[in-house]
């Protein structure tokens, strides 16, 4: 009687090309500089009072999710799941990325200036303003990584 291998999870075999080895770490990336903001954030409305306990502890379980759902669907992007690399595009490059530039468009349509804006930033405006640079532009260039040619080849379906 021969045994009948049992089906095992997809593992990859070869290792992965260098566009998704620096996406991945630009993804890592763009989580630390989002967890970043958030302490900068929470910082601010502890100072202010702008913010009770509860309202903290809710955005704190939510950041931590994403976070956390971040690392593990980029991870398994990493390892070649075609499923987690159109995750991150859609989820995070697409909604992640309007979701941080919403404000700040919002002001401008509003009738602010940059120039205003500028004048009046505090010290943690300019710290979190370069935190939200670094992590517009780490998510927008792991995208932009993730469809190079070679990443494309390394997603296409093994026979």
């Amino acid at each position: 009687m021969s045994a009948t291998p049992t089906p095992t999870r997809h593992r990859l075999t070869s290792t992965p090309p260098a566009p998704i080895r620096t996406a991945y770490a630009l993804w890592l990336t763009a989580v630390a500089a989002g967890a970043f903001e958030t302490v900068l954030a929470i910082g601010r409305m502890v100072a202010d009072g702008t913010a009770s306990a509860g309202e903290i502890g809710v955005g704190l379980a939510v950041r931590l999710s994403v976070f956390t759902a971040a690392v593990l669907i980029a991870r398994r992007m990493r390892d070649g799941a075609r499923w987690a690399r159109i995750t991150l595009a859609l989820g995070l490059g697409v909604l992640g990325t309007a979701s941080m530039v919403a404000q700040p468009l919002g002001y401008l349509a509003d009738g602010g200036s940059i120039s205003a804006a500028l004048s009046q930033a505090g010290a943690l405006d300019w710290v979190f303003g370069a935190s939200r640079a670094v992590h517009v532009a780490a998510v927008l260039t792991a995208v932009a990584l993730m469809f190079r040619p070679a990443a494309n080849a390394y997603f296409r379906p093994r026979t």
